[in-house]
């Protein structure tokens, strides 16, 4: 058990999806997405990844789904501007390792910034990237906080079943 948010991860699973660290109110909850404004949940049904709309308190039934749970980053913030650089260089071994050793066939990271303090990459586009991790197939994804505004609905819906449809292949 980590600081902030447990695992939930298994051997082999189509995607893991990676926070870029746990929101204090599903640190507290002990259940990953569990802010009031998270979006995941809701995201990750209409996109097709699950028959129903979970709630926070059932995400180990993710794995039902092949799908998984991790964050790059355990300490729990406010918000993710408050973690540091040096957080994500500290994180990065051993999340790589992480990843590597449950092999999934995607991680997801969701939200451009665990990803590129992770990769190096100044600029980082949405959707498939050229570069592994952890021998898994990389997918970024807009983040689903509440607070990220940029993004409505629709749109998070739409990225993330371009994600399921090819995994679907």
């Amino acid at each position: 058990m980590s600081e902030g948010l447990e695992d939930i991860l298994a051997e082999r699973l189509a995607v893991v999806f990676c926070g870029i660290n746990p929101g204090v109110m599903a640190a507290a909850q002990g259940h990953h997405f569990g802010g009031r404004g998270n979006r995941f949940w809701r995201t990750l049904h209409l996109a097709g990844f699950t028959p129903e709309e979970m709630r926070p308190e059932q995400d180990r039934t993710i794995l039902q789904y092949q799908c998984g749970l991790t964050t790059v980053v355990e300490r729990p913030t406010a918000r993710a501007n408050q973690l540091s650089q040096h957080e994500f260089i500290a994180a990065a071994a051993e999340f790589e390792g992480k990843i590597a050793r449950h092999a999934p066939r995607f991680v997801a990271f969701l939200g451009k910034a665990a990803y590129a303090a992770l990769s190096g990459q100044r600029d980082v586009a949405w959707g498939l990237q050229a570069r592994t991790f952890g021998h898994a197939a990389v997918w970024v994804l807009p983040n689903p906080s509440g607070r990220n505004r940029a993004f409505t609905l629709d749109q998070l819906v739409d990225a993330y079943r371009q994600l399921r449809l090819t995994i679907a292949q």
